[in-house]
């Protein structure tokens, strides 16, 4: 008998809403789930997830150095956990609910906060159903850490080892990477070998990040370039951009929401974008070079770090440093081609067919000993 999944996202940015539709799609297409449901955790149905997701936008957007302290502060060992138990103290109620309404036979969580409360709630025995976590970041932040979850999947063996360092069982850890749509499976076309670059630009979903103040200052890096911007949701941003485009001594393309972004990243040069772990995966997938700018504090600045170590990226601080990394950049194609090297090597496109085999197999699993 096929069982359904539900798979619990939170809607602050859309990276984490991205990571959960990869795995419904990769577990619709396997053998032993028939249905696959993904629901907001922070939808408006309840004030308590109006209340979350307004501060943390809010947060982010006026209080940027106020979010990062409580990061970092929520990262030390004993304030963590007793975020974490606010945490799941505060949506308990909302995931009893989502259980309620859609009677899965596993449930998926690719944002803290519900893994918080499902931890709360197989403590207590109210959630005897498998549980699994996709962490949708390149560092382990302590809310995800919980000895209640069954399966954790992260983005790299580096992660798999922070994780078992903080308690959990290595082999309830799987390094398949971070879920990307299918679409960024497929080898990425050939690259022209034209005289003129293409600079992909995004900021997310939700258009966040400093993409204004990167596409304006593009126009001091000697062209012609051919520049493609993506501002996702945001119409204000797009409607700024147009106005930068108009005059830039290079030529701009403005666009919302795409669902060509794996085609756009497997022909341009650069991508130049806030570090965002599941546009980041992208691009690795499709051996995208990147020029970070713009970071969100947090989880995002950890995000640059590693993607540097890597090789795979370069991190700008301000805009001065941003036209001079992209001139420098352009004038080493010798450095472009070892950095799309790396980031072939270190991506992970197959990650949510991966993700759902693992899922298969628990299911496969409970049947066989439903108490177990």
């Amino acid at each position: 008998m096929e069982a359904k999944a539900l798979i619990i996202t939170a809607s602050i940015g859309s990276g984490h809403t991205r990571a959960a539709e990869a795995v419904r799609s990769a577990l619709l297409g396997g053998r032993h789930v028939s249905q696959a449901t993904v629901a907001d955790f922070l939808d408006d149905r309840d004030t308590a997830s109006r209340v979350i997701k307004d501060a943390y936008l809010k947060m982010l957007g006026v209080f940027p150095n106020a979010y990062d302290h409580l990061y970092r502060w929520s990262q030390s060992p004993v304030p963590g956990a007793n975020l974490g138990s606010l945490t799941a103290l505060l949506m308990r109620n909302k995931l009893l609910r989502l259980l309620e309404e859609h009677r899965p036979g596993i449930v998926v969580f690719t944002h803290p906060f519900p893994c918080c409360a499902a931890a709360s709630l197989r403590g207590s025995r109210q959630l005897q159903l498998p549980t699994a976590a996709v962490l949708t970041d390149f560092a382990v932040h302590r809310l995800w850490v919980h000895r209640e979850i069954d399966r954790y999947f992260v983005a790299s063996r580096e992660m798999k080892a922070s994780l078992a360092a903080l308690g959990i069982n290595g082999e309830r850890i799987y390094a398949t990477g971070i879920p990307v749509a299918a679409g960024f499976a497929t080898q990425p076309p050939r690259r022209g070998t034209g005289e003129e670059p293409s600079i992909l630009v995004m900021g997310g979903g939700l258009g966040l990040g400093a993409v204004e103040e990167a596409v304006t200052n593009l126009a001091a890096v000697g062209g012609p370039l051919s520049i493609t911007v993506v501002a996702g949701g945001n119409d204000a941003l797009r409607r700024r951009i147009t106005a930068v485009a108009e005059q830039s001594p290079h030529n701009i393309a403005v666009l919302g929401f795409t669902d060509r972004v794996h085609e756009l990243m497997a022909g341009a040069t650069l991508l130049i974008t806030k570090p965002g772990a599941l546009t980041c995966s992208e691009a690795l997938a499709t051996g995208t070079p990147l020029l970070l700018y713009g970071s969100l504090p947090g989880q995002e600045e950890e995000n640059a770090a590693y993607l540097v170590r890597q090789g795979v990226a370069v991190k700008a601080d301000d805009a001065a440093s941003l036209s001079l990394s992209v001139t420098r950049m352009l004038a080493k194609p010798e450095l472009l081609a070892g950095m799309r090297s790396r980031a072939l090597v270190l991506g992970r496109p197959n990650a949510a067919a991966e993700i759902a085999a693992t899922i298969g197999g628990c299911l496969i699993a409970r049947r066989a000993n439903p108490a177990g």
